[in-house]
């Protein structure tokens, strides 16, 4: 067995936090809050009161979720039995129609509760109908984080819907589809990259709040406390970061190589910075939305990611916004593109908690209204900008 000796003792209390030695550290809610995977309703209410007195930014930020294709009435939903996805979705066999059916059917439950026209609650469940329908399977080699981008998305137009619309006859149906199609592919984690693991626990979470299975809720919390402190690194991790929970790195040079040859590590470093800000934003964006939605459960993960998260936002947001990388980082180079995933974060962390993030806040209020990466992510201008509840 390989020793683990250059760890320091935070980074093994942090692993046994984590859930790694099968410590009860987690705790599903007696009672599940509806809707609750991302947004509540106190947030919905707020949103909408925000829009109807044409107040910014959310009213900018609804505008441009109304212009786009996700919000039209007239989507034609193209669901396959079959979904098959291979590296960076090549072949792209329903891939993109699947994460942008899902994306519109979120774009349209928003719509919905804001305007409360049933045309779009309608629509919405139209395009969640016809998956629910069809869907048996995802194939290829990236069926699981496919599945963990789709099956975020999913749940939070579900509750939406389900929660807050009086008719969805086969709502059975779709929490069926959850369960049997998505939940298996995401709920065992990945060996991958960090942001792999922590969309699809993301996906994992949100599916068993929707299915009120605590036991699938706390899997996915104890995933969640063992992927972030290999994903994110703070000092207090030692001299190298947490090894990934599964996967066989544990030697320093391996660690290193997963890190993608970084070797010098500060505050809010991640464990994709030296690939690229895309994939570490996914990353990022998938760590807010977990602890945003245990936030909404009554967990509150927040306090817990705090520290990493805050330095991890704010790390990232100081070179997307222009500073000089220095010959340390990642060879003196970067690939920026970190994506619209600041909002959720910055709002918990900053407003919530008064934590300052003077890089993270320039940055968010410098890409409003945030918009979709087409993947997971969107509109989080409109649901989280300076959102009190």
């Amino acid at each position: 067995m390989r020793s683990r000796t250059f760890l320091s003792l935070s980074a093994l209390v942090t692993l046994l936090v984590a859930g790694l030695t099968g410590g009860a550290a987690e705790a599903a809610p007696a009672t599940f809050t509806h809707p609750g995977v991302l947004v509540s309703r106190p947030q919905l209410d707020f949103v909408r009161t925000q829009v109807q007195a044409n107040a910014q930014p959310w009213k900018t930020a609804y505008d441009q979720m109304n212009a786009s294709p996700y919000a039209s009435l007239t989507r034609t939903p193209r669901p396959r039995a079959i979904v098959e996805c291979g590296s960076y979705s090549n072949p792209n066999n329903g891939c993109t129609d699947e994460r942008e059916d899902a994306l519109a059917a979120y774009t349209l439950a928003l719509r919905w509760y804001i305007t409360r026209d049933s045309r779009y609650a309608e629509k919405a469940i139209s395009i969640m109908d016809a998956w629910s329908a069809t869907i048996q399977d995802h194939t290829n080699s990236n069926a699981p984080l496919q599945s963990g981008w789709a099956g975020s998305t999913w749940p939070r137009a579900a509750e939406i819907i389900r929660y807050t619309y009086t008719g969805w006859p086969n709502a059975g149906r779709f929490a069926t589809m959850l369960r049997n199609v998505y939940l298996p592919e995401v709920a065992g984690g990945s060996s991958s990259n960090g942001n792999w693991e922590l969309t699809m626990t993301e996906a994992a979470l949100g599916i068993a709040v929707f299915l009120e299975d605590r036991a699938a809720y706390d899997r996915a919390v104890a995933k969640f406390r063992a992927r972030l402190p290999a994903f994110v690194y703070v000092a207090a991790d030692g001299g190298l970061p947490v090894p990934p929970p599964v996967g066989g790195i544990d030697t320093p040079a391996e660690i290193i190589g997963f890190w993608h040859g970084q070797s010098t590590f500060v505050d809010g470093l991640s464990q994709e910075t030296c690939r690229d800000f895309t994939h570490t934003g996914y990353g990022l964006s998938s760590i807010s939305h977990i602890a945003e939605t245990s936030r909404i459960q009554g967990q509150d993960l927040y306090p817990e990611v705090a520290e990493r998260l805050r330095h991890a936002l704010g790390f990232h947001a100081k070179y997307q916004l222009g500073a000089a990388v220095p010959g340390w980082l990642c060879g003196g180079g970067l690939t920026l593109g970190l994506g619209p995933i600041t909002e959720v974060g910055f709002n918990g962390l900053h407003n919530r908690m008064g934590i300052p993030m003077t890089n993270t806040q320039a940055l968010t209020e410098r890409q409003r209204p945030a918009g979709s990466n087409n993947l997971f992510v969107a509109w989080e201008t409109l649901t989280h900008a300076n959102n009190p509840n």
